[in-house]
């Protein structure tokens, strides 16, 4: 074997990467604390697989990820199985089968890898790490402002500071849509108008005068986006269809319940906003922070199980994405590294260890005690019983 072989086993497919130290330990760290956080709020743990049946995973809200899950043969069943891109839809398909006689609501808790087909340009990383929640069996404002307030509580916890959440409400252009009767086809160019937030765009996929009123309204719907107490006012002033109506006065609620629990959370609203919500059934939030620009946790409201089977259930939740939260906060400092010589006792590290340090025990003799203790990274060495910084 020549050294390029070993420089070519190095390699890793695009989008995949070894986590090494001290990340890993940090990841590692910032998921126990994010699951502890929820289970002081009554989330309990559930750990499904990393792969399942493929009309398993990709029924009901999964079939937005088919294109992005990773599929194989199950040797033993013959059958068709995918490699989870998301551990939402798991969550859910495990709370109305095997947990379906729970009490409701069921306030479930996960954590783990995902691993998708493809990466985005903001974010080309394939395979990262999730934590979240979901509240299952319950269609309430209170239910969405605990996701949302939960998320922060555990993205603070973690040491992510200056946190800022963006409300939308996905089904609201439909809605809208619907009461005025609109085509598809129109609905169609109207979302690109609104995702390119272009209001000359929003009048012109509307058509003629005669939908004056319309373009009216969506514009409006354009302009609500910013500061939520502005937001909501600006929707507020909308002669919204009953539906539409309906979903803007829940948005407000919730922002209402969310300002009473956390008064200096900075909350903005865009009510247009689609992509990447497709499943989404109602209010829906994404978390991000002052220090980096990706997207830290999203979260929203769903229909949990098979809707097309008639096995489905009110829920919302969020996920955390790992890998965004450990660029958006410091490291914590790292133990101290204390290098034990040969024939300390064992028991003598226990003190060492209580006092905070990392112990690191010789397994072979050295000349130089302090060179090795360097040699091997450490930041003290145990030299007539004391812990000598290098």
């Amino acid at each position: 074997m020549t050294a390029n072989d070993n420089d070519h086993r190095g390699l890793l497919p695009a989008g995949l990467a070894d986590l090494l130290p001290p990340d890993a330990a940090r990841e590692a760290r910032a998921i126990d604390i994010a699951i502890e956080r929820f289970a002081a709020f009554g989330y309990e743990r559930v750990k499904p697989p990393l792969v399942e049946f493929e009309e398993s995973l990709l029924g009901g809200p999964g079939a937005a990820l088919g294109p992005q899950t990773f599929r194989l043969m199950d040797p033993v069943s013959q059958r068709m199985m995918g490699v989870r891109p998301d551990m939402t839809v798991q969550v859910a398909r495990i709370a109305v089968t095997r947990l379906k006689h729970e009490p409701r609501p069921l306030r479930l808790s996960y954590g783990g890898n995902v691993i998708r087909v493809r990466g985005s340009t903001l974010k080309p990383e394939r395979q990262f790490a999730q934590v979240g929640t979901e509240l299952i069996g319950v269609d309430s404002a209170e239910a969405d402002a605990e996701a949302v307030l939960l998320a922060v509580d555990a993205l603070r916890a973690i040491g992510v500071a200056d946190l800022t959440v963006d409300l939308n409400l996905p089904t609201l252009v439909a809605a809208v849509a619907a009461g005025l009767k609109l085509p598809a086809d129109t609905l169609r160019r109207l979302r690109r108008a609104l995702d390119r937030k272009d209001e000359a765009a929003v009048a012109k996929a509307l058509g003629d005068k005669s939908d004056k009123k319309g373009a009216e309204l969506f514009v409006g719907l354009l302009r609500a986006a910013g500061p939520a107490e502005r937001g909501i006012a600006q929707l507020t002033r909308l002669k919204l269809p009953s539906a539409g109506a309906a979903e803007a006065a829940r948005l407000a609620e919730v922002v209402k319940l969310i300002r009473a629990a956390d008064p200096d959370l900075p909350l903005t609203v865009d009510p247009v906003e689609y992509r990447g919500l497709e499943y989404q059934t109602g209010v829906s939030f994404s978390v991000f922070a002052l220090k980096g620009r990706q997207e830290l946790a999203r979260g929203g409201r769903y229909s949990a199980g098979y809707p097309d089977d008639g096995v489905s259930e009110p829920a919302t939740g969020f996920t955390v994405y790992m890998d965004a939260v450990l660029a958006a906060s410091d490291a914590a400092p790292q133990r101290p590294r204390l290098y034990l010589p040969p024939g300390i006792p064992w028991s003598e590290a226990l003190p060492w260890q209580a006092k905070g340090y990392a112990i690191v025990r010789a397994v072979v003799a050295a000349a130089e005690p302090r060179a090795e203790a360097k040699r091997l990274n450490c930041s003290h060495a145990l030299i007539d019983g004391d812990a000598v910084p290098l």
